[in-house]
């Protein structure tokens, strides 16, 4: 790895490491709700029947290439069974393996740096009690030249910025709560905010929809739009997927109802609408 590639990591170990470290003891039920919040289970368990939860598989179809994601069950050999709480914290954090190499920023760290401390021992705590499965992750199918791994830590260098989650106290605990929920846990931003020709976000467009990671369209999450909605038209369509114009969500929005916000407590819903209230109307994106 280049001079400047290792000095990039160690700066971002160090980013990482200055926002704290997660908690010594984290409580697995609590950390069961963390991963519902952070989608977790759609994007690491295989598309098909009776598969089993959070053993990988699933495919992500991108413009770079076929993502899959992999095993974080505690096997062993397939899994994380070997990781350290420290490890899991550094992938997060730090979007780093075990040995020093970067993830694909398919895997969203750049959103997830921000989760809590007390957030990250829970979600650790929950993976460790999953049942172990032995299913071998699978390896991704890029296109040249995305699948040279080592550029990553350039475009981290542009682009990533780690840190903590930082409430704004011009705003009600409300807004704070479902910024939380939206900007870190729920990732949201990942999906609905435009990107320019490297895959960053365009943090100047933050939820402006437009163009996914699949290469399909997204909606404009901010008031632009949602102003349409009634904050009952909106919860609704978060539980059941069902927007006012009796329209369904999309494949990718349905997994996400199914998984994660049909599942959310009724204050944290009403969390993540009074966030998106808040955002800055923007137009929508070109598309």
């Amino acid at each position: 790895m280049p001079a400047w590639a290792r000095l990039a990591c160690a700066l971002l170990l160090l980013a990482c490491a200055a926002g704290g470290n997660a908690a010594a003891a984290g409580d697995a039920s609590r950390g069961r709700y963390v991963a519902i919040a952070g989608g977790c289970v759609g994007c690491h368990t295989e598309d098909r029947k009776d598969a089993p939860p959070f053993a990988g598989g699933h495919a992500l179809k991108t413009p770079y290439g076929t993502f899959y994601g992999p095993n974080l069950t505690p096997h062993p050999q397939a899994g994380l069974g070997r990781w350290s709480e420290a490890d899991f914290v550094r992938a997060m954090r730090a979007g780093m393996r075990p040995d020093g190499a970067h993830y694909y920023p398919a895997f969203p760290y750049t959103s997830y740096t921000r989760i809590s401390d007390d957030d990250l021992a829970d979600l650790w705590a929950y993976l460790r009690s999953l049942p172990p499965d032995s299913r071998p992750n699978r390896a991704h199918e890029l296109r040249f030249p995305f699948g040279w791994r080592h550029a990553i830590a350039a475009w981290k260098w542009l682009f990533f910025t780690p840190g903590p989650f930082a409430s704004d106290a011009r705003r009600p605990a409300t807004v704070n709560r479902g910024a939380y929920l939206v900007d870190v846990l729920g990732h949201c931003g990942e999906c609905h905010t435009p990107r320019n020709f490297l895959g960053a976000l365009k943090r100047d467009r933050p939820f402006a929809g437009g163009k996914g990671p699949t290469g399909k369209d997204v909606p404009n999450l901010t008031p632009t739009r949602l102003k349409k909605w009634s904050d009952a038209e909106l919860k609704e369509f978060l539980i059941t997927g069902i927007t006012p114009e009796f329209d369904s969500a999309d494949e990718s929005m349905a997994e996400v109802v199914r998984n994660t916000t049909s599942q959310l407590t009724p204050a944290d819903l009403a969390a993540m609408i009074a966030y998106l209230r808040a955002l800055p109307p923007l137009p929508e994106a070109s598309r």
